[in-house]
């Protein structure tokens, strides 16, 4: 009854929730001015998950955008939300289904999708970045996207990615990037990179 609970009631609760908080929220856009139509990687760090979609939506309205999203059980809670708030799925991460999710995210890419992604994820540390996104892009030769959220009024969540959940009634700052490549350079470079331009806007 618990893992039922779980996986098909507390997704939709937490979706309506989340809706009622960025309903209530004053949001102010921060967004670079991008008039490219080419497929993009959005990165966000994974404490900072649920305010992404509405970010994305602002910025490409009609846009598809699948997420890559770990086979864990939170996981499979964040799968559902984004689910219902229009984001397509991409089932892997850096620790499990690596090189399948790594495969998909290309096709994806090829195909003419945006895709987003945790570099921190789905265990942290917290602001590290796993080499996985370094792949996808240097494979697929996309263009990396940053985006940040910054609420003025917030619980954070005490687990080891500092989760968190605006609270009604504040106002949330969104942050995009410039699209920016990491072609060509190291591994170490390019994630010293990403870790620079994701840190700019991030919560502490």
């Amino acid at each position: 009854m618990k893992k039922y609970f779980k996986t098909n009631i507390l997704p939709y609760i937490l979706y309506f929730l989340v809706k009622f908080i960025y309903f209530t929220n004053k949001k102010v856009f921060h967004h670079s001015k991008i008039s490219s139509d080419e497929s993009f990687i959005f990165v966000a760090w994974h404490g900072d998950l649920l305010a992404q979609p509405t970010n994305y939506f602002k910025f490409r309205p009609n846009g598809t955008v699948k997420a890559m999203i770990s086979h864990n059980k939170d996981g499979e809670i964040i799968a559902k939300i984004y689910a219902l708030l229009g984001t397509g799925l991409i089932r892997g991460s850096s620790s499990k289904g690596a090189a399948k999710a790594l495969i998909s995210t290309i096709k994806e890419i090829k195909a003419g999708s945006d895709v987003a992604l945790t570099p921190d994820g789905p265990r942290g540390p917290r602001f590290s970045v796993a080499p996985g996104v370094v792949a996808i892009a240097q494979k697929s030769n996309a263009k990396i996207i940053v985006l940040n959220s910054k609420p003025s009024k917030y619980w954070q969540f005490s687990s080891w990615d500092k989760f968190i959940l605006p609270k009604p009634f504040g106002k949330i700052d969104f942050y995009l990037s410039q699209p920016f490549s990491i072609e060509g350079l190291e591994l170490e470079e390019a994630k010293e990179l990403i870790k620079d331009k994701m840190m700019a806007h991030s919560m502490p």
